[in-house]
């Protein structure tokens, strides 16, 4: 099997090669992980948050080295990285917090018996998780879940073994036994063994809507709990009375976040005609003043994380244009090494034209023009995905009503841009997949539900 390889997208060079564990190997590790599993389902809760508190230290500890890591494997800028880290962090201390109330037996009155629901583990979940922002999606999926009394196994994305590794090697300093998280390394082709194989319980997936459909065919076949986190295509909508310099930093902040690669970027800028031109025109001058460049330096953009990646980005920009968006900056591949991409911006976006119909994962920006506040919203609820969605208005009452009740979205935010929270539930609807990670739902996902009927007559 040819190995996995880590390459730098900001210099093109290689950083480092991982060989593929074998058939056997993985048998091994998951015969290992079972085991270690049956015994910390049963250990005490305190022991297990203690862990936790030691695995937030040490991702404080190594924040710095760990952000630095994911600069050169997928060219997160550094100072996002940090960010990164420190939500990892955030979410273990919101579990520390709260995981004694959520997994404590509830009881139940019921007639003439005592009746009650607790919360088993599941046994290993198999973590199937991508590259963009590589330590969050794993640490948001494994902490709750371990947490629960489950094992579980990573297998990343093949470009960032790196990062797999030192996630491994922060739960083995934390005091979690040997074992109970461990990283698989093998190309995507050959995962579907692993989700067939009888120590594998559940699995979870963040990716892409073909991935999705391809793991819940194969789980499904299997009986296995399944959750999905797909692709999103988000909507923003602007209304006639938004706060225009509010609602452009709001959608700026929600694109170029980790130069674009993000499933819940604001990727469809909906303005109401009274507004679109002036949004255009200031969105268009805070765009000019950002930096892409080196992501150890302080950059708002780094490279994408590939060659392939910018170019199926920018076949998307042109194919845009040809179906009619004006091209207003960017959408030129720059003549300096690396996967760079510049911010670029489209108007005149319209259904039919590949940047509102298609997932762009880049910096690319696509204001479309809405006559009124309802042709906004079919706009915005006509696409296949269903992640992330936002309003902007002055109107409080009138923004939470459209995001209550007519956009079609697991979450949506008036006058901010989306993002995950420990504290919320985090999925989609549609092709953005099912299930919820984070908050008590995202803990709930992989236990047995359990009833517990006592007759003590």
């Amino acid at each position: 099997m040819k190995p996995l390889l880590s390459i730098n997208p900001t210099t093109g060079l290689e950083i480092r090669s991982y060989n593929q564990h074998s058939n056997e190997e993985i048998e091994n590790i998951l015969k290992n992980s079972i085991e270690a599993q049956k015994n910390w389902q049963n250990t005490d809760l305190k022991f297990k948050l203690k862990c936790l508190e030691q695995l937030s230290e040490v991702l404080y500890d190594s924040k710095r080295e760990y952000s630095s890591l994911m600069a050169e494997e997928m060219g997160k800028p550094f100072k996002q990285g940090i960010g990164e880290i420190e939500k990892c962090i955030w979410l273990c201390n919101y579990y520390i917090e709260n995981s004694g109330k959520y997994l404590e037996d509830k009881k139940i009155k019921t007639d003439g018996q005592k009746s009650f629901v607790t919360l088993r583990p599941l046994g290993l979940v198999l973590g199937i998780m991508p590259w963009n922002f590589p330590f969050w999606q794993v640490l948001r999926f494994a902490v709750p879940s371990i947490i629960a009394g489950n094992g579980a196994i990573l297998k990343h994305a093949s470009n960032v073994q790196g990062c797999a590794f030192s996630i491994e090697t922060s739960f083995a300093k934390s005091g979690f036994p040997k074992h109970l998280f461990q990283n698989i390394s093998i190309s995507g082709k050959n995962v579907s063994k692993v989700i067939k194989n009888s120590k594998i319980s559940a699995v979870t997936l963040t990716g892409s809507t073909p991935a999705g459909r391809s793991v819940a065919e194969i789980a499904g076949k299997e009986l296995k709990k399944s959750v999905l986190e797909l692709g999103g295509n988000d909507p923003y909508l602007i209304l006639d009375d938004a706060d225009i310099e509010k609602s452009v930093d709001s959608c700026i902040s929600g694109r170029i976040l980790n130069t674009g690669q993000s499933c819940i970027s604001a990727k469809r800028l909906i303005v109401v005609d009274p507004l679109h031109d002036q949004f255009l025109s200031s969105l268009e001058h805070e765009l000019l003043k950002k930096i892409m460049g080196d992501p150890k330096d302080d950059v708002d953009i780094g490279p994408m994380v590939s060659l392939e990646a910018r170019e199926e980005v920018h076949q998307q920009v042109l194919k845009s244009v040809e179906g009619g968006a004006n091209l207003i900056i960017g959408g030129e591949i720059p003549n300096i090494p690396g996967a760079f991409y510049p911010i670029t911006l489209l108007s005149n976006v319209k259904p039919g034209v590949v940047a509102f119909d298609e997932e762009i994962f880049g910096p690319v920006f696509a204001v479309i023009k809405a006559r009124d506040e309802n042709h906004a919203i079919d706009l915005a609820n006509d696409s296949p995905f269903g992640l992330g969605a936002a309003v902007f208005t002055k109107n409080i009452n009138k923004g939470k009503e459209i995001a209550k009740n007519r956009l079609n979205a697991g979450l949506c935010f008036v006058n901010d841009f989306v993002k995950s929270d420990p504290r919320l539930p985090f999925g989609g609807i549609k092709q953005s997949g099912y299930g919820r990670e984070l908050s008590i739902y995202g803990l709930m996902e992989f236990v047995n539900i359990k009833t517990i009927v006592i007759d003590d007559d």
